[in-house]
């Protein structure tokens, strides 16, 4: 019966891409719809750890797409002077974890999914503004006035999403105190392996090994929200910032054209009550927005489509389906969402006392405390 029904989602990033994947294994007819125009290489780097890893194993596209990322050696978080604060050997943890951690340009990972779904029909230029679930049918409006039908709505259109602050209209963004940059370079002569943070007066700056000698970076420095001192930086600027940081920060950062910056200022979304509303679902960042500190915005994206793929298999009603996936994602999302949080705030104090007394707890706490965190994120339920 569900075969017959139609299944339509809202969004043509990550979450959507990958739900749209496990639905197709199901034999169930879904269509896509994605605000932008076109659909471009976008993005800087991003993590997929061994929980997003055993999610595209289940979905069998795993080999294709590790193919376009780098296993990620470790990971470190160190002072300005290039000092360690902590360390992570994720090497290590790929053999308790049976998977190894990569990273990916999103861009890559982008068409990749792509074209996992290049069956499927997927309209681009339509940013769903409004549903009607009145009727027998959903009925979803489009900010250019068009309409469509469906039996069941996946929403997966962001953070920003206009579906669910329709149906939560007290969903809060919350701004998190730092504004960030980021860019890809090339890392010839770099010499970069292991992927690292480092927390210092000024800011934090990260650096992630990409595939084909390529490297992700970013930096996140306090500000007030929407700042447009932030907003109009260059290079220089980031230079001026952080050019006493460690190498190879400076040159990184050397290397770095303006034309090629991303700013955007870091924001969450505060953890939701529900995220199935009968005949509609919210999936990603639309249902559960995470700063990024964890590395694991796209993971949990992935994660909801191998489960609801799960639970739609497990047979009932397609609402109860997505009530039963609404009770396994809340708690796990949440503690994404709020422990993120907390460990950006932590990472942004550049009160030289409160540093280095943070550095200094940091280096003492033993490495299970870390292994435990590690556990609970890359343990999965499926």
């Amino acid at each position: 019966m569900h075969r017959q029904k139609q299944f339509t989602i809202i969004g043509a990033g990550i979450a959507g891409l990958t739900t749209a994947i496990a639905l197709r294994q199901l034999g169930l007819s879904v269509t896509i719809f994605e605000a932008a125009p076109v659909i471009k290489p976008l993005g800087a780097g991003l993590a997929l750890a061994a929980n997003a890893v055993k999610a595209f194993q289940k979905l069998g596209v795993a080999d294709s797409i590790l193919q376009a990322g780098r296993v990620l050696d470790a990971f470190v978080i160190c002072d300005q002077h290039g000092h360690t604060i902590t360390r992570t050997d994720s090497r290590a943890l790929s053999r308790k974890y049976g998977t190894d951690n990569f990273t990916i340009h999103r861009a890559a990972l982008h068409q990749e999914l792509l074209k996992q779904v290049d069956d499927l029909s997927l309209t681009t230029g339509k940013r769903a503004i409004h549903v009607d679930q009145t009727g027998s049918r959903l009925l979803i409006t489009f900010d250019d006035g068009t309409v469509h039908q469906t039996d069941y709505l996946l929403v997966a259109d962001g953070i920003h999403s206009p579906i669910r602050q329709q149906l939560l209209p007290d969903s809060n963004l919350r701004y998190s105190g730092y504004t960030c940059w980021r860019a890809v370079i090339d890392s010839t002569g770099l010499n970069v392996s292991e992927a690292t943070e480092t927390w210092g007066d000024n800011g934090r700056f990260g650096l992630v090994p990409l595939a084909n000698n390529q490297l992700y970076w970013f930096a996140c420095v306090n500000a007030p929200a929407n700042d447009a001192r932030m907003r109009q930086s260059t290079t220089h600027d980031l230079l001026n910032r952080f050019g006493s940081y460690h190498a190879p920060i400076p040159e990184v950062l050397s290397r770095t054209r303006d034309k090629d910056l991303l700013w955007n200022d870091i924001a969450d979304l505060a953890p939701l009550p529900h995220y199935a509303f009968d005949r509609i679902l919210l999936l990603g960042d639309a249902a559960h927005a995470t700063t990024p500190n964890m590395g694991q915005g796209a993971c949990q994206a992935i994660e909801d489509a191998v489960v609801l793929a799960d639970e739609l298999k497990a047979g009932g009603s397609i609402p109860e389906s997505f009530k039963r996936f609404e009770q396994r994602r809340l708690q796990r999302t949440h503690y994404v969402i709020n422990n993120s949080r907390r460990i950006g705030q932590i990472g942004q104090w550049q009160n030289p006392v409160l540093a280095w007394l943070r550095n200094s707890l940091f280096r003492l706490l033993p490495s299970v405390i870390n292994e435990q965190q590690q556990k609970k994120l890359y343990t999965v339920d499926f």
